[in-house]
């Protein structure tokens, strides 16, 4: 099997390739540290671990770096609304965030570089990209000459007139031309700055990924990775400066970027007050739900979360667990040849998670059935294997189990059904109980009628109600 991802650049499906056959190098562009994540933050941490977690499984040695931008002008205003210094504000976050990525199975990457351990390459790279034509000082800047990159574009597929208008770029008098961009700007005195041939200043937003991919991964990567909304222009700058700065050698091989987390239908904003942040979510349900949740749709698509779909993560993987917990009496031993080709198969076709997600269902459902010793071994140890590419089933079922619920208010809304469908049944209105039995076997609850009084309980939903609720087709 070889891994295909979709190249953002060429707009196909590629075979992935690494420049060298025992190395990978990938990086993803991380927080910019002046709030706690969310949610949206959260899917690209999730959709590059179980990549980086394939890559390990596939190549000898990968390099993942991932940074974290720690000078930014939303920083600056963070640190003096708080009366602090941005390293105040800039350490709490980080801490942070690997509290909040650690709680959702985000393994550490090999490489964190920080925007301000990187100055001095950054003002390196400036200087090389002047002295190469491609960049030139202006009142106390430094911009980007945007008409030096004849290939600027290729990333986004937009003209000229669509990219100055969704850089947002300012045309102050000392461009020389309107799309040019910053690559470092004057800090006055009472923000962060460093000194440098052009004056005391700090580094633009693009030239800072750059610098450190140079640094930490060399001049050309094999993969580039982050959410959708960087393509333009963050990443299209990040193309023009690297291919610049090293008379032409390609920056990067492999473009990949997830797409956008709206919430119950609507973009994510301050404005409409449901931005979720991370922290938040787990205080109601167990990080491992969060991202089984974030892996319900492929990738490259829009993600809409919803409390309901977190329900239904929840409920998924509590069946899953379920049938580890049935197979705790199975001896441990390594997964068979073959037993997770079409698990594999379906990761390594473009990181297909819902795809995945539906063959690790299959198999849950074929170790339920399997009834030899040697079987129920096989597929425990696939199960496990499976879920630790993406991230989850590695917990002990039976303290997984025991955890609460979280669905108190349905668990109450399900009793009310059985009492009403109760009701309905001793008043001989069969229509009313019929009613409230369809709502109930829509809950996936079945209900028992004793002697003693109804009795109701959960039932594993169909494979096909499986594969409907996470997209796929059996």
């Amino acid at each position: 099997m070889t891994l295909h991802l979709t190249n953002t650049l060429t707009r196909t499906k590629e075979p992935f390739e690494p420049t060298r056959p025992d190395l990978v190098t990938m990086y993803v562009c991380g927080p910019t540290v002046y709030n706690y994540a969310h949610i949206g933050n959260a899917r690209p941490a999730v959709v590059f671990d179980v990549l980086y977690r394939l890559l390990r499984r596939r190549y000898e040695r990968v390099i993942y770096a991932r940074n974290f931008t720690d000078v930014d002008d939303k920083i600056n205003a963070a640190a003096k609304a708080a009366g602090q210094p941005i390293s105040n504000i800039t350490e709490r976050f980080i801490d942070a965030y690997h509290e909040d990525m650690a709680a959702l199975g985000v393994l550490t990457p090999d490489l964190e570089p920080r925007v301000t351990d990187h100055i001095p390459d950054i003002i390196d790279m400036i200087e090389a990209l002047i002295a190469r034509g491609n960049a030139y000082a202006a009142d106390g800047h430094v911009l980007f000459h945007v008409p030096s990159f004849s290939e600027y574009g290729a990333l986004s597929g937009r003209d000229r007139d669509e990219m100055i208008a969704g850089a947002r770029v300012e045309v102050a008098p000392y461009k020389r031309d309107p799309a040019d961009f910053v690559l470092w700007k004057p800090s006055t005195p009472d923000l962060p700055g460093w000194e440098s041939p052009w004056g005391r200043g700090r580094p633009g937003w693009h030239i800072e990924c750059s610098a450190m991919i140079e640094d930490g991964l060399g001049r050309t990567i094999d993969i580039h990775g982050g959410g959708q909304d960087l393509i333009f222009p963050h990443h299209e700058n990040e193309i023009a400066q690297g291919t610049c700065a090293h008379d032409g050698e390609l920056y990067c091989h492999h473009w990949v970027h997830n797409g956008f987390v709206t919430v119950e239908g609507r973009k994510m904003s301050k404005s409409l007050g449901n931005v979720l942040l991370v922290r938040d979510l787990l205080a109601d349900a167990p990080g491992e739900a969060i991202r089984f949740a974030l892996l319900g749709a492929h990738y490259r698509q829009p993600l809409d979360w919803s409390a309901d779909g977190l329900a239904q993560a929840k409920r998924g993987l509590d069946r899953l667990y379920a049938t580890l917990r049935d197979l705790d009496d199975a001896p441990d031993t390594t997964c068979p040849a073959g037993l997770l080709d079409a698990f594999e198969g379906a990761l390594e076709d473009d990181l297909n998670f819902p795809g995945a997600i539906a063959e690790l269902y299959q198999l849950a459902k074929a170790a339920r059935r399997a009834t030899s010793t040697v079987d129920r071994a096989a597929y425990k140890a696939a199960l496990r294997e499976a879920g630790g590419l993406l991230g989850l089933l590695q917990a002990d079922p039976a303290v997984w189990l025991e955890q609460p619920s979280g669905e108190d208010g349905e668990a109450e809304e399900i009793q009310r059904l059985v009492d009403a469908r109760q009701a309905a049944r001793l008043a001989n209105d069969y229509a009313a109980a019929d009613r409230a039995r369809d709502e109930l076997a829509a809950l996936g609850v079945t209900v028992e009628d004793r002697a003693d009084g109804p009795i109701w309980r959960r039932t594993a939903l169909s494979e096909e109600k499986r594969f409907e609720r996470i997209g796929v087709k059996p």
